[in-house]
């Protein structure tokens, strides 16, 4: 019989290795960023299509992560992980290799499986020791954050030396596949599990609404009218079916009583509006670097490569945020350091507007608004698991993961026709941005970001009731070990 200690180093071996999956996952979701001329290139489409690249990807994460997220909560989230991992390497090797740019898209979007991993680990490492859970969400959240960042500049590196795309593509697939066994060699099956049957009406009512709602959301400005409205009456009217079947169902995909009364449905709304400001800035920030003062009369007119920096340490003072989240939590609670982190991005967002000052100081800013970040994502997530049931950790921390996502590509979508619409005419006939388009932004963000930080601080106290488990409590604390 194998000792504490013993049991310790396996379980910390494994979310060690959880760590090591997540930061792959982060840079195969910062690989593509700095590739997509070079894949229009390749496919002979034009800019404007590119922008089906992300969007094939976000649509599918809506449909795929409740359910899979379910599957983990009743099949079991190892068992789910490794199907997930097989699938995202095989859609990769799609990716690289794809004849034409519709069986890229289509590769693009089989991936979207890359974005349940996240929900299945944190039901993993809090069914393992749901005391520390914060420390590894931490932990898990931080090596994600580090990896995108990673990801953006090994992939123009790998092309740079290659001269390949398909090569340069391949490298994600080749990551993924090698995590596989590493999960069946690692991580033990989590001993809870939900019961009854996967409502699968239920997926196919929640996933399509809310992937048509997006959609037209997300196409306001390059859908005709007509076809945005009906798309976004369409998703409400599924959304609707959904919570008629929630309702009617003996054991629905979510139960609408935990997600209402339940304890997880203010974190998944703080969650929501996290992700609006988070995602949808990220663009107008990085346009605004590369603005030039000279014709504009704003910005930095920094080069692409200076730009990319600045983001990059933006990206590094989230994973910072992220680390030191869960010591934040411990010293001041997780309602409080999530205030504190949007309290921390406001300030910066109004920072930017009133004090842009040169690079450096916008850089200041931009590293005071990824810590902020920072302490969001490490522990928002912790306050979803911790006041969900112990048998439905997945389908809440799929919920959570859908809800961020979701927010950012509706927010990117109207921030962009809110900045359209504060252009002003040239000279030559064209409209260019003006600063106060950026200004707007900013403004949004940053009333958010308080909106949210307010609103955490009314989540109640977490339940502590003692977890029920069909396993005996010896096999709750060897949830990971290597497996024989």
């Amino acid at each position: 019989m194998r000792t504490t200690a013993q049991k310790s180093t396996t379980a910390a071996g494994a979310v060690g290795f959880l760590v090591v999956m997540e930061l792959g996952s982060g840079i195969l979701q910062g690989w593509l960023n700095p590739l997509f001329s070079s894949i229009g290139e390749h496919h002979g489409v034009s800019a404007a299509s590119l922008n089906w690249i992300s969007a094939a990807y976000l649509l599918a994460t809506v449909l795929v992560v409740p359910l899979l997220s379910k599957l983990g909560d009743i099949h079991g989230h190892k068992r789910i992980l490794m199907i997930s991992t097989a699938i995202v390497a095989a859609a990769s090797v799609l990716v690289a290799f794809a004849p034409n740019y519709e069986l890229f898209l289509l590769g693009r979007a089989i991936q979207a499986p890359l974005a349940v991993f996240l929900p299945l680990e944190f039901a993993i490492v809090h069914q393992r020791d749901s005391e520390r859970s914060g420390r590894s969400i931490g932990r898990l959240v931080a090596a994600l954050t580090l990896g995108a960042t990673i990801g953006g500049f090994l992939a123009g590196f790998v092309l740079d030396v290659t001269e390949s795309l398909s090569i340069t593509l391949l490298m994600p697939a080749i990551f993924m596949a090698l995590c596989v066994p590493g999960i069946a060699f690692f991580v033990k099956e989590s001993p809870l599990r939900s019961k009854g049957r996967v409502d699968y009406l239920g997926a196919a009512l929640l996933g399509g609404g809310l992937a048509a709602l997006l959609g037209g959301a997300s196409n306001l400005s390059t859908w005709p009218p007509l076809t945005t409205a009906l798309a976004m009456v369409v998703g409400i009217a599924l959304l609707a079916g959904w919570v008629v079947s929630a309702r009617r169902t003996e054991h629905p995909l979510v139960d609408l009583t935990m997600l209402l009364r339940g304890g997880i449905g203010l974190p998944i709304v703080v969650a929501f509006l996290y992700g609006a400001q988070l995602f949808g800035a990220q663009a107008p920030i990085s346009v605004y670097l590369r603005s030039d003062p000279a014709t504009l009369g704003f910005g930095f007119g920094a080069a692409a490569s200076a730009a990319g920096t600045m983001l990059s340490i933006m990206a590094l003072a989230a994973f910072l945020g992220a680390s030191l989240s869960d010591r934040a939590s411990r010293l001041i609670g997780g309602p409080r350091s999530v205030a504190l982190g949007g309290g921390l991005s406001a300030i910066a967002y109004v920072l930017m507007i009133l004090a842009p000052g040169t690079l450096v100081t916008f850089s200041a800013w931009l590293v005071m608004a990824g810590l902020g970040a920072g302490l969001v994502s490490g522990t928002l997530p912790t306050l979803v698991v911790q006041r969900a049931a112990a048998d439905s950790v997945g389908i809440a921390s799929g919920l959570y993961n859908t809800a961020r996502t979701a927010a950012g590509g509706v927010a990117g979508a109207l921030f962009a026709l809110l900045m359209a619409a504060l252009t002003t005419p040239t000279a030559n006939g064209t409209r260019a941005a003006t600063e106060l388009s950026f200004h707007a932004v900013w403004w949004i963000c940053a009333g958010v970001c308080v909106l949210f930080a307010v609103a955490v601080l009314f989540i109640r106290q977490a339940r502590t009731t003692p977890v029920e488990s069909t396993t005996s409590s010896s096999n709750v604390d060897d949830v990971l070990e290597p497996a024989n």
